[in-house]
């Protein structure tokens, strides 16, 4: 009932009425959903479209930030100013049970702790697209996909192409230069940006107001040729080079830390496209730098590294039915030193993975689709995943969908390290697994020019890996099961050709079992479906809203006030409050954003973030 209630509580918030679901203006083919190309109204899964004039008109310059303001169902935390650390976090879930993918490529550190992907050195200049994917999608994409995916898709030649150049000046002596060059012809494109950006930033601290300093340099670039109408070659490559300087978080320490960060990702792939039968191999290399220098001048580099050879096979069997299938093998690697200091280490990892997904059309408005992923790990052992999708079309707007998906997220090379202890051995950890479901209404009423989409959902994963006093610190699967459930709601209303207005709401019911009490007595004491803001899982907010009005006076000057507020949020301690946990207090904050174009190539844009700080 309580559910109920705030069911009917959403609806009528829309009498308030981002993102239009099959309205002309947002892309009708999708790829995230089965790794293939598939129209937007017969995905059962929840995905939502970010297309390249949404990251276009954005005046923010990271992309993680265009993401937090244009999608429903995705919560993005940062530590501090530009450069600290931030994440992508999908329904509810910490950002390490979330996959990351770029090109194709996988993006996450496996010297980190987490093997997560941490976003916040992505300047949006170079991206084309992004396609978010919630719900568990491990079947095909394997380990750590259990809140969702994120498919990010970078820029490429195209006919007609030339040089562009985009500066920018903001406060704080904030700078950002990008260049960018492009073409294309019947055999070959390419495309290569550049990007600059320094500021001195702000202070994450409250108790001084040092400057942050902070600096960005970044290259995209891709190259295609076609040998034939069946036969291509590509290239992706993407550079970054990124330094931060940060406060310490102890405020009784004046000193301040660096970072100096480099990420390099290539994927070279061959395209075999013979009608019905398409077959793409991957080459994918990772790499990733950290050089860390503490208050007390302690130097550590950490060192990531991944190789990745995947295979992605479709057959059409028709216009209504395929099999997508797949080979993925990945290979993973760290060196770092011992948090308590020592020499580095050197520790590795590999995933032989193989998928089938069918979809089909079972009915004359019934899509579905039935997928199953086999993931060996050299230590963890083989899981099995699945998933089932529904979607089913009530007429030309509207449509109902559902999935239902199983997740694993296998532990890390971090974890292993500090599983070889006198807690556990590192064969004793094993994979978290999740189960995943939710159901969707989507419509968009002529009459109105009114895009609805409203979804529930719900996930648990059990076997969690901790490090706290109950288990002595050392990494182990706990007992207990983490859930998450609520409701996703975006909304896009045009009443006419000048305005428009965009909500999107999301509220989340998580609970963090590694806080219960009496874990030992088994793993009924460690479930709960009701939880509180001091028992959710932390920085993720019960209450997200996100709306705003454009106005466009008339084709060359544009406006925008961009409206957020975030609800309480639960955080961790630090040595500053006896590592006691927090509950940081809601907020509000107003954007406003106009662009002017002065001639045909010259726009001058105007942005003020948090007018009333």
């Amino acid at each position: 009932m309580l559910m109920l209630r705030k069911i009917i509580k959403l609806v009528i918030i829309l009498a308030f009425p981002v993102n239009n679901i099959f309205a002309a203006n947002i892309p009708t083919i999708v790829i995230a959903p089965g790794k293939t190309t598939q129209s937007y109204s017969t995905v059962g899964s929840a995905v939502s479209v970010i297309n390249n004039n949404d990251i276009k008109d954005s005046q923010y310059f990271f992309l993680t930030d265009v993401l937090n303001n244009n999608s429903t169902g995705i919560n993005l935390f940062q530590m501090g100013g530009h450069g600290t650390n931030a994440g992508i976090q999908l329904r509810g879930l910490p950002k390490r049970y979330s996959t990351v993918y770029i090109d194709g490529i996988k993006m996450s550190d496996p010297s980190s702790s987490d093997n997560s992907f941490y976003s916040e050195n992505i300047m949006k200049h170079s991206i084309d697209r992004v396609e978010i994917l919630r719900g568990a999608q491990s079947s095909l994409y394997g380990s750590s996909a259990i809140g969702g995916t994120v498919n990010i898709f970078t820029k490429k030649g195209k006919k007609g192409g030339g040089p562009k150049f985009e500066i920018s000046n903001g406060s704080n002596n904030t700078k950002n230069i990008f260049f960018s060059m492009d073409n294309a012809n019947n055999k070959s494109d390419y495309y290569l940006g550049l990007n600059k950006f320094v500021t001195d930033g702000i202070s994450a601290m409250n108790d001084n107001s040092e400057s942050d300093e902070y600096r960005n340099d970044g290259i995209v670039a891709s190259y295609g040729y076609k040998f034939n109408k069946n036969f291509k070659l590509e290239n992706y490559l993407r550079y970054t080079n990124a330094y931060l300087n940060y406060d310490t978080v102890n405020n009784t320490k004046t000193d301040e830390n660096t970072s100096d960060n480099i990420e390099g990702t290539y994927s070279l792939r061959f395209i075999y496209d013979n009608n019905n039968f398409k077959n793409k191999i991957f080459y994918n290399k990772t790499y990733i730098e950290r050089a860390t220098v503490d208050y007390a001048n302690d130097k550590t580099t950490y060192f990531g590294y991944r190789d990745a050879i995947n295979l992605v096979g479709e057959y059409n069997f028709n216009l209504d039915s395929k099999i997508i299938y797949g080979v993925e093998n990945e290979f993973d690697a760290a060196k770092y030193r011992h948090d308590n200091g020592g020499d580095p280490f050197y520790t590795d990892e590999s995933i032989f993975s193989q998928y089938l997904d069918y979809q089909f059309r079972p009915l004359e408005k019934l899509y579905s689709t039935i997928g199953f992923r086999r993931d060996e790990h050299t230590t963890a052992g083989e899981e099995t995943t699945g998933r089932a999708t529904i979607a089913y079309k009530l007429d030309n707007n509207t449509k109902i969908r559902s999935s239902f998906g199983t997740g694993i997220r296998f532990p890390t090379l971090y974890d292993y390290f500090y599983g070889d202890s006198a807690v556990s051995q590192k064969e004793d950890l094993y994979a978290e697994k999740s189960k995943s479901f939710d159901i969707g209404y989507e419509t968009y009423l002529d009459a109105l020019n009114l895009n609805l989409n409203v979804s529930f959902f719900k996930l648990n994963y059990e076997d969690p890996l901790v490090s706290q006093n109950r288990t002595g610190w050392g990494i182990k699967n706990a007992i207990g099961d983490n859930t998450s459930e609520g409701i996703e709601l975006s909304t896009n209303w045009k009443p006419n050709n000048t305005i428009s207005l965009d909500l999107n709401y999301t509220f989340t019911d998580s609970f963090d079992s590694s806080g219960c009490e009496n874990p030992d007595k088994g793993a009924g004491d460690c479930k709960n479906y009701g939880s509180s803001v001091d028992e959710a899982m932390v920085r993720v907010p019960r209450h997200a809203i996100v709306s705003s009005i454009n106005y466009g006076v008339n084709n060359k000057f544009k406006n925008s006030l961009l409206i957020k507020y975030i609800g309480e949020t639960r955080d961790y301690g630090n040595v500053n409050n006896g590592w006691v946990d927090q509950i940081l207090d809601d907020y509000a904050t107003f954007d406003v954003v106009s662009t002017y174009r002065i001639w045909d190539a010259y726009d001058l844009n105007f942005s003020l973030q948090n007018m009333f700080d």
